[in-house]
């Protein structure tokens, strides 16, 4: 029952969270038929509460399941939810602000426990920090925005005339509205007024 479930639910590969599934048994009984698949080697153990179904390969096991991936999955986008957000450091590598490649991944998430803590997951370094506000799909754009604005010149390189022009295209890609800006920015640190004065984004918001 539970491997058909899964099955049905989950591509090789995707990260399964025991606490997540939704089958009439109780959780003494669930966990006893996770430990019964994995030990049958149908599906593979990433860590506590946590198995997939591997995929196919050469290797003994298949393809090991990364942390990244489950990372993303328990604390961004979970049960085809958006939870949170990359920040910091990884936010502004991703836009090309910093060529820092950073250690550490770094997200913003409605599913942290505490304003601020450090996980170590299968030897991956991870920050993660409870959210100002509820994240969804309609305002994590807007928030992961105001997050870098309040922080970016200890994000960016030397250049920061291409930063500013990196954000002010994310913004124009995004269509992030100056409405959207408004209803949350109350929640940042005044500082975020001077960067964004400094940057001249107020003109590029839809």
């Amino acid at each position: 029952m539970l491997y058909e479930y899964l099955e049905e639910n989950y591509k090789p590969n995707e990260p399964i969270f025991v606490s997540d599934v939704q089958l009439p048994v109780s959780a003494v009984n669930l966990r006893k038929m996770f430990k019964e698949l994995c030990d049958s080697g149908k599906i593979n153990r990433f860590d506590k509460g946590v198995y997939y179904i591997p995929r196919q390969s050469r290797l003994k096991g298949g393809v090991p399941l990364g942390a990244d991936v489950v990372a993303r999955a328990k604390y961004i986008y979970r049960n085809g939810r958006v939870e949170g957000y990359y920040s910091g450091y990884t936010f502004a590598n991703q836009l090309g602000i910093t060529t820092q490649v950073p250690y550490v991944v770094e997200i913003v998430s409605n599913n942290a426990s505490s304003r601020f803590r450090e996980i170590d997951m299968k030897g991956r370094k991870i920050v993660l920090r409870k959210s100002r506000i509820i994240i969804t799909e309609k305002n994590y754009r807007t928030l992961q925005l105001l997050d870098l604005l309040s922080n970016i010149t200890q994000y960016a390189d030397e250049d920061m005339e291409d930063s500013y022009s990196r954000v002010k295209t994310y913004i124009q890609n995004e269509g992030i509205s100056r409405e959207e800006v408004d209803q949350y920015i109350k929640k940042y640190p005044e500082r975020i007024y001077k960067n964004m004065y400094e940057m001249r984004v107020f003109d590029v918001f839809a």
